[in-house]
């Protein structure tokens, strides 16, 4: 053994460490059986989502001071004295709506038949008005225990206030403050009293099911797409773009597998240009992708491609998520939009020539059987592993027939190479010199075209040998 090469792999052992796989995405914990559901229902504007912020302990569902910001069933895991339990946050609910608002409502009756426990929440300040009379008595039909929470009691003063919702014949109002915090605990003892009881935990080795945000620009098709694998309206589809506001989370049976659908907010074209709650569901919307283990990206496939397609697939890309490309509202492509269509994608969906692509109708289903094969092949891809001598061997094979280009009168070798991290698959390269670029975008494709990676993003970086005697990088 050369002087040389035993200095290069105590270098290489030195720096492997520091690529060990740091498990961040870690199997989520297996599913447990169905939790107690308890549904946030009321008037709009008396502060249903801030109250649920409070309950799961962060801002997660959307709140603006103005009427009609929630718009679906949007479901949370709650968690209280080592009681799990899912919250469903519900549209404002008018039983004289109309239009939109009616449609809210209807999803508020559905969440209702669906819940074990009802938080039926009154504000205070105002008292008892004829809507709140009205939803009272389509409660007390359900026959389903009833929470009556007060809201925006912030002092001593207000709680003779709520006495009066004594009225509703509900029993006796608790009075909250979802703003403060003032009470919230209480509160939450009586939810758990009423809840039936929470199935046994069970724990494993089993990851629970795979998660997949649905992901696009506003009204491309995701709401529906997400009625359609579902089989009933579970989230509002209207023409309006910006319905969806909350990411909604919905387990579906599909091909014989239990998955977890995320339904977005539409992204809008330039971050700045948010404000209220279409700035914060844009935040939501993030979060869920990065909760998430793939994204599917709807385009609208009869319209031309835009830049707020091309940017929401660059942070799908900066997410690290495998990826799905859906082409939605085929049944309204034509011969010759199918042909421009593709010179599109070949001019503007060059930087993800992996991503795998389906053509489909959310409207009519047509093709939406062939999402879930392209959905399970991207992940397999995104979890792939290669063995480090195998890697290693194919690295030689391509340096022997096509070496790095030569940089300041030497030519750079790798002298091992890696693979620490799956899910994105990433590979570092630990080299005597610098790679341009152009090298290792070469590298990049041959390592898909020998070991596939189709629908996932791969990393390739390098680790480079400092010089003799020179200071260690920092």
């Amino acid at each position: 053994m050369t002087e040389e090469y035993s200095e290069e792999t105590g270098w290489i052992a030195d720096h492997l460490a520091e690529f060990e796989d740091d498990g961040d995405l870690s199997p989520e914990e297996p599913d447990s059986g169905p939790m107690p559901v308890v549904a946030v229902v009321g008037r709009p504007n008396v502060g249903k989502s801030t109250l649920v912020n409070r309950i799961i302990g962060r801002r997660e569902a959307v709140v603006e001071d103005v009427p009609g910001v929630t718009r679906d069933r949007v479901t949370y895991e709650g968690l209280w004295r080592g009681r799990r339990f899912t919250l469903v946050d519900t549209g404002g609910w008018d039983p004289e709506a109309s239009g939109m608002a009616l449609r809210i409502a209807e999803q508020a009756q559905v969440a209702v038949e669906l819940a074990d426990v009802i938080l039926f929440v009154v504000d205070a300040t105002v008292g008892v008005t004829d809507a709140d009379e009205a939803v009272a008595g389509v409660l007390r039909r359900a026959g389903k225990p009833i929470v009556l929470a007060a809201n925006k009691v912030d002092d001593q003063r207000m709680e003779l206030e709520a006495a009066s919702l004594w009225s509703l014949g509900l029993g006796e109002p608790r009075p909250v403050s979802a703003l403060h915090g003032r009470a919230s605990g209480d509160l939450l003892d009586l939810l758990l009293d009423a809840m039936p009881d929470a199935p046994p935990q069970r724990f494993g080795a089993e990851r629970g099911p795979r998660r997949v945000a649905l992901v696009g620009k506003p009204n491309v098709g995701k709401s529906s797409l997400l009625n359609k694998l579902v089989g009933e309206e579970r989230v509002l589809v209207d023409p309006v773009a910006g319905t969806t506001r909350d990411p909604v989370d919905e387990l579906v049976e599909l091909g014989g597998k239990t998955w977890r659908f995320v339904d977005t907010a539409g992204i809008r074209r330039r971050e700045r240009e948010l404000k209220g709650a279409d700035f914060y569901a844009g935040v939501r919307t993030k979060a869920a992708l990065d909760r998430s283990e793939v994204a599917v990206v709807l385009i609208d496939a009869s319209d031309v491609l835009t830049e707020q397609d091309l940017r929401i697939i660059s942070m799908v890309i900066e997410s690290g998520r495998a990826m799905v490309v859906a082409f939605n509202k085929w049944d309204l492509v034509d011969e010759d939009r199918r042909y421009y269509l593709e010179k599109e994608i070949d001019r503007q969906l060059v930087r993800v020539p992996w991503a795998l692509r389906v053509n489909i109708s959310a409207k009519t289903g047509r093709h939406v059987d062939r999402l879930v094969p392209a959905i399970e092949r991207a992940l397999d891809s995104w979890s792939t592993r290669v063995p480090t001598g195998r890697l290693n061997a194919f690295f030689s094979d391509i340096l022997a027939a096509t070496p790095p280009p030569v940089r300041s009168g030497k030519q750079p070798k790798i002298l091992f190479a890696t693979q620490p991290t799956t899910e994105p698959p990433k590979f570092v390269l630990f080299t005597s010199g610098f790679l341009e670029d152009t090298y290792r975008r070469f590298l990049e494709r041959r390592l898909r075209e020998e070991f596939g990676f189709a629908g996932s993003p791969v990393e390739v970086t390098m680790k480079i040998r400092e010089k003799r005697g020179a200071p260690k990088r920092k």
